[in-house]
C-alpha cells in the first residue's frame, strides 16, 4: 500500500502543480482582460470627445456655408443689378448722342440783328 500511497502523493503533487499553473495562466489572462477593458474605456471616452468635436465642427461649417451662400446670392444680385445699370447707362449715352447730334444738325434761321 505504500507504493499506492507514494503514487497518490505524486499524482496529488502534480495535480496541485497543474492547478497552480492554471491559476497563474488565468491571472495572466485576467490582467490582459483588465488592461484591454481600460484601453477600451479610454477609447470610448476619446470617441465621445471626438464625436462632440465633430458635431460642433459640423454645426460651425453649416453656419458658415449658409453665410457663404448668402454672400454668393448678394454678389450675384449685385452683379446683375450692376450689369443692368451699365446697360441702361450705355442706352442713355446712345440716346444723348443721337439726340444731341439731331439738335446739332438742325438749321436755325439766323436772327439778323442790325447794329445801330
Amino acid at each position: 500500500m505504500s507504493q499506492a500511497g507514494a503514487a497518490l502523493q505524486t499524482y496529488n503533487n502534480e495535480l496541485v502543480t497543474c492547478i497552480e499553473e492554471l491559476c497563474a495562466k488565468r491571472e495572466e489572462i485576467q490582467q490582459q482582460i483588465s488592461d484591454e477593458e481600460k484601453r477600451r474605456s479610454t477609447l470610448q471616452r476619446d470617441i465621445q470627445v471626438l464625436s462632440n468635436q465633430l458635431a460642433e465642427l459640423n454645426e460651425s461649417l453649416s453656419a458658415k456655408i449658409a453665410v457663404r451662400e448668402e454672400y454668393d446670392k448678394l454678389i450675384s444680385d449685385t452683379q446683375e443689378a450692376y450689369a443692368k445699370i451699365l446697360k441702361s447707362s450705355q442706352a442713355l449715352l446712345g440716346l444723348v448722342k443721337t439726340e444731341g447730334s439731331k439738335l446739332s444738325q438742325k438749321n436755325f434761321p439766323k436772327n439778323d440783328v442790325k447794329d445801330s
